[in-house]
């Protein structure tokens, strides 16, 4: 088809060839994803090296298109269609951060599977059974990154992964994965998403039998609306977070931040040591709604080494107090913790009142901020540097504030809620300790 529009020089000769096609030809070449796609949309035919690839990993910026290039490139795989495949994938796994995402975007999505298909090949859409069936007996199942012992015992001749770098269990995930891409002779994954400097993705990125295509949000503006290139050109260039989110680059560090992701990643481990102290530190909302800033709720604890581990993010967006309250009680009930750490600058006497309506036996430390974000967090990203604090596991969302942390105390426009809460914690443990209660008087006896 891209052959027969080459020959149309002028615009005129255009409409002339569409105006003489059949409603069928008209429909087709409506939907040839070959025909309009751009060439990052398009997966390559090789790798780097030549050989077959089984991973293709698209980065891209917010509304790059590569929700479209998914969508298509399954479309093709599940109907057989050249050049993508030979003859149908007749097992598909579609993977997302949850459920309702992969329904939401990847689905029923304005890109996503049931808006590519034509009216005669459109799959069905089994809800119950959380899959996908076209009239030619090809099944895409829904899978969720929650839950990566989903992937065990079902087998798959492709798999579409969409934003990896959301994944909260990204690792467990893509390996068992893997394991189920057995079916067929040349079973392949394709990845979608926005980076963030994750080991995963970097380990990808740089397999032998990956290809690796790059999408920025103005590569789309054509489908996009353009205020909103211009709002987010005027906002976000050359920033940090714009790299990232509109350009689609992996952005490791922010230029002039506190924080490295080497001094996080180089000492990461999967698990804590046995812990002496565990507090649940608490940065409360002012307000509770989806747009406010969110509850920072982070839990940490000081091993018998005397180095503070990072050990569960419970942070809540915009929840109404009662909500935030009941996710700190259990994060504390859950880890045996010693005692909470609430700041009080902007609910002050609300937050103990609330917190203490959840569970009145539970201990509370109010803390209060006398210094500006970027100071407080200075001494905690200096113990960073000395190898004193240990993440226990992967806290993409908290590792993403810490890193794009800037000198006006703000992340991307917003206050750093996750990165506050650590600073709470970290400073209770082991930077500013509550003083050990005083020892009882012993009372006086009197000597006969």
């Amino acid at each position: 088809m891209r052959a027969v529009f080459s020959n149309c020089s002028t615009v005129e000769d255009l409409k002339r060839l569409v105006g003489g096609l059949a409603e069928d030809d008209l429909a087709f070449l409506l939907h040839d994803w070959q025909v309009w796609a751009r060439d990052d949309q398009l997966p390559p035919a090789t790798s780097a090296e030549g050989a077959a690839w089984r991973v293709w990993l698209i980065l891209g910026g917010r509304g790059a298109g590569k929700t479209r290039a998914g969508a298509e490139w399954v479309r093709a795989k599940a109907l057989g269609l050249a050049p993508v495949a030979e003859k149908p994938a007749q097992r598909i796994a579609l993977v997302g951060e949850t459920v309702a995402d992969v329904r939401r975007v990847m689905i029923e999505g304005v890109s996503g599977l049931l808006s590519v298909h034509r009216e005669d090949e459109r799959p069905r859409f089994e809800t119950s059974k959380g899959q996908l069936v076209w009239p030619n007996g090809t099944v895409a199942e829904i899978f969720s990154a929650e839950s990566p012992d989903g992937l065990r015992g079902p087998q798959f001749a492709a798999a579409w992964c969409d934003e990896l770098a959301k994944w909260r269990n990204a690792e467990a995930t893509w390996d068992m994965l893997q394991f189920a891409l057995r079916l067929g002779e040349d079973p392949q994954v394709l990845v979608t998403t926005t980076p963030r400097p994750l080991q995963l993705l970097k380990a990808i990125m740089n397999d032998a039998a990956s290809v690796v295509t790059r999408a920025a949000t103005r590569d789309n503006a054509e489908n996009l609306a353009p205020s909103f290139i211009a709002e987010m050109e005027r906002r976000y260039a050359d920033s940090a977070l714009g790299r990232q989110e509109l350009d689609g680059e992996i952005v490791d560090n922010f230029e002039g931040g506190l924080w490295r992701r080497s001094w996080i990643d180089e000492l990461r481990q999967d698990e804590a040591p046995p812990l002496k102290t565990v507090v649940v530190a608490v940065d409360p909302p002012v307000t509770a709604t989806a747009s406010s800033d969110a509850c920072g709720i982070i839990v940490a604890g000081v091993g018998g080494d005397g180095r503070v581990y990072v050990i569960d993010d419970r942070t809540l967006q915009g929840r109404e107090p009662n909500v935030w309250a009941r996710a700190v009680r259990a994060a504390y009930g859950d880890h045996n913790a010693d005692r909470v750490v609430a700041e009080v600058n902007q609910g002050g006497d609300l937050v103990m009142t609330v917190l203490k309506q959840i569970d009145r036996a539970m201990p509370v430390r109010t803390v209060r901020a006398t210094r500006g974000k970027w100071l407080r967090a200075e001494p905690v990203a200096a113990l960073y540097a000395e190898g004193r604090i240990v993440h226990a596991g992967n806290f993409d969302a908290l590792e993403d504030q810490m890193c794009q942390f800037g000198s006006d105390g703000r992340v991307g426009g917003r206050s750093p809620d996750r990165l506050d809460a650590l600073v709470w914690a970290v400073t209770d443990l082991i930077i500013d300790p509550p003083a050990p209660p005083r020892a009882a008087p012993q009372p006086w006896i009197r000597r006969l």
